[in-house]
């Protein structure tokens, strides 16, 4: 028996306020009015599917029980590399293992079912895996998708045992069902009509698979408590669960007002998200739509009511900031450029052999501490900074990523080139001890004061546009977590 273990969520600060861009929108097309409601996360310029996923597995598995992760999947349409290894960098910026298995999954709208369905067999055998889904979906400007998209990740821990959710069974209908596409050689989806799409593809595919699968359970349909299913199209969810016989009580909140849709990420995520709620014995049945459908059942557990407190999808959700600006989205999603000057030519390029040799420091945020004085420092060296005791040789490893810090000085640089200015960064001290520079992100500038509680997360320090390398390095963010 495999089962869900504990799960986590991320969802990135800034919401585009769909009124906002409709309003710049509407002389080109009045039809979008129809999608002016509520508002939809976006990724910061530093953020993507990769820095997202990392966020999100933080919040699934504190660092002191990552250890258990034997395999780590990591699902997405919208990944930064079409050939390395994506779930590798995780892997790295979780300070795993290097005998941990790593493997992407893509390809589909059902990828995030398909891998979370990929882990659970894994876990049946023995193994405690940690399956990733994480979207940053492009969209043509002035689209339907660019206002219905969402940015987000979840994570979910699989294992052996009974855990928060014990898994019933799993389904899948495969059809080679085109709502839309993208060719290996094309940057956005195509998408075909909306309404065939909802009428032959959801409408028949996902009551009939969702039909198929409650015979293989031999569960009847009235007695799901809680269905789970990406709705990109408005009402879609609760059609389907109306044509497969699924009361109407049991459809929940798509998060479609304050999130959007996060793509292959959307169906674990609201499943991330139904948990935080569940009670024990409730059956939550999860469908997802793409080529096919997906369908897997699980039963909550008693130990549902213990579960370790983390943010969840909730509580990112409740961490956000309205955006206003339809340029800056554009800007940021890479659809307009804007002039950064000079200062923004400055060549970007990051030797694999030195990020290689470094990769402790730099993805894992490994510092070093002396084991003759104590003395914390970043980087890890030869010799230790410990005054009055040049050690040498006598550094051990000492990770900082999840160490909490307090800002010890600060600056706002408006002439530094940044895509989001001004630049901040400044020097942090962390608890414990140990001392860095680093830029800040998710800040305002007028409210940063010296001693104000930190936090580390993994962002992209730089994009290399010339060889389309992306830097990955970890900044400091206010800690969102010092009330909890």
């Amino acid at each position: 028996m495999a089962s869900i273990i504990a799960f986590g969520g991320y969802v990135p600060r800034r919401r585009l306020q769909r009124e906002a861009a409709v309003a710049a929108l509407s002389w080109f097309n009045a039809g979008l009015s129809a999608h002016a409601r509520g508002e939809r996360a976006i990724a910061g310029w530093d953020e993507d599917t990769v820095t997202m996923a990392v966020e999100a597995a933080r919040d699934c598995l504190p660092e002191d029980r990552r250890s258990v992760i034997r395999k780590l999947i990591l699902a997405s349409t919208s990944l930064p590399y079409a050939d390395r290894q994506n779930a590798g960098i995780v892997k790295e910026a979780l300070n795993l293992s290097d005998d941990v298995g790593a493997l992407d999954v893509t390809g589909s709208q059902r990828a995030g079912t398909s891998a979370l369905i990929a882990a659970l067999e894994s876990a049946a055998g023995g193994s405690e895996v940690l399956c990733l889904a994480s979207e940053r979906r492009k969209a043509k400007v002035a689209s339907e998708a660019e206002l219905t998209y969402g940015d987000a990740a979840a994570a979910i821990l699989v294992g052996p045992g009974a855990g928060l959710a014990e898994l019933v069974g799993h389904h899948s209908h495969t059809v080679d069902f085109a709502d839309h596409f993208r060719a290996s050689d094309r940057c956005l989806d195509y998408e075909w009509e909306g309404r065939w799409v909802r009428d032959e593809g959801y409408a028949k595919i996902m009551p009939t698979a969702i039909a198929e699968a409650l015979a293989k359970f031999n569960v009847s349909a009235d007695a799901i408590d809680r269905f789970i299913m990406a709705a990109p199209i408005r009402g879609i969810d609760k059609s389907v669960a109306k044509a497969a016989g699924i009361g109407a009580d049991a459809v929940g909140d798509n998060l479609q007002d304050r999130l959007g849709t996060a793509g292959c990420a959307q169906p674990l995520i609201l499943l991330a998200h139904a948990l935080e709620k569940a009670a024990p014995s409730e059956l939550l049945l999860v469908a997802s739509f793409g080529q096919g459908c997906d369908v897997l059942l699980f039963r909550v557990t008693d130990a549902i009511g213990a579960r370790a407190a983390n943010m969840g999808v909730s509580g990112w959700l409740d961490r956000r900031k309205a955006e206003d600006s339809y340029i800056r989205h554009l800007h940021f999603t890479g659809a307009l450029t804007l002039d950064g000057g000079m200062r923004a030519e400055a060549d970007q390029r990051t030797p694999p052999s030195m990020l290689y040799r470094h990769r402790r420091s730099l993805l894992s945020l490994v510092g070093g501490r002396c084991t003759k004085t104590g003395t914390i420092q970043f980087p890890k060296s030869d010799i230790s900074v410990a005054q009055n005791e040049r050690a040498i040789g006598t550094q051990e490893e000492y990770p900082l990523a999840e160490r909490r810090a307090r800002i010890a000085s600060f600056t706002a640089d408006s002439l530094v080139y940044t895509p989001d200015p001004p630049g901040c960064y400044g020097l942090i001290e962390f608890e414990g001890g140990g001392r860095m520079t680093v830029d800040f992100t998710d800040v305002d500038p007028d409210t940063l004061e010296i001693g104000q509680p930190m936090r580390m997360m993994f962002r992209l320090k730089r994009h290399d546009v010339e060889r389309g390398f992306k830097h990955y390095f970890w900044k400091a963010v206010p800690d969102y977590r010092a009330a909890t």
